[in-house]
Order: C-alpha cells, then structure tokens, then sequence
C-alpha cells in the first residue's frame, strides 16, 4: 500500500514545534476552507524595530496536511521580515513538505493564505 504522505508530513503532524497560541500576538490571521471546514489560526510576534517575526504559532482544526501545513508555514516565516514572509506561497509549503497529495493540496494554501492575513491585519494595526 503507498504511503499518501511523506515523512516530513508525518513528522510535522504528529510532533508540530510551532502548536499553539501566542497570548500577547501582534497579529492574528485566520482562515476556513469552505469545502472541507479546515481551519487555521496563526499568531505572530513581531519585532517592531526591524518588522521581523520574532515568533509564529498556530491552532489548526483540520487533517494532518493542515496541521502539518500550519507548521511548516510558521517554520517558514520565522526569522523573515513581514515583506519576505508576504513572498511564502503554496508552493513554498509544498515543497519544504515533500509534496502532499493532490486533493490535499490546498491545505498548503490555507498557510498561505492564514500568513497572509495575519500580516494584513498587523499593518492595519499600526
């Protein structure tokens, strides 16, 4: 029987470092999937002197792609500059996973899309 996922996937859903909730975030980007109700929450803490994420975290309700998703989206935009972290795509998640099935595919873009947001809201902000 082929495996549907990767071992990096694997790795991410079942031992995610980047789980969880910052209470004092800065940002906070929030999407649902309107076909299969996955949804991701991702916090940010960023440095206000240089508009780098200090730290990412994030609450997923979904399937192991979106919980492994959300974690590589949070690894990824660690440590960048908000305009490097607007640059992180679908693809980028998909190729730091391994790939992901194709009708699993589109929980990469819930990270995407989830960043993307929570940066939005951070400018709105200040």
């Amino acid at each position: 029987m082929p495996q549907l996922y990767t071992k990096k996937v694997m790795k991410h859903f079942f031992h995610p470092k980047n789980m969880g909730e910052i209470k004092d975030a800065d940002a906070i980007g929030k999407v649902t999937n309107p076909v299969c109700s996955d949804t991701m929450k991702i916090y940010l803490k960023i440095d206000k002197k240089n508009n780098k994420i200090k730290d990412a975290k994030f609450q997923t309700m979904g399937c192991a792609a979106a919980i492994a998703s959300s974690d590589m989206t949070c690894e990824l935009a660690r440590g960048k500059t908000l305009k490097e972290a607007l640059k992180i795509n679908n693809k980028n998640i998909l190729k730091n996973l391994g790939g992901l099935p194709c009708e699993k595919e589109h929980c990469s873009l819930l990270g995407e899309e989830a960043l993307k947001n929570a940066i939005s809201n951070y400018k709105n902000k200040t």
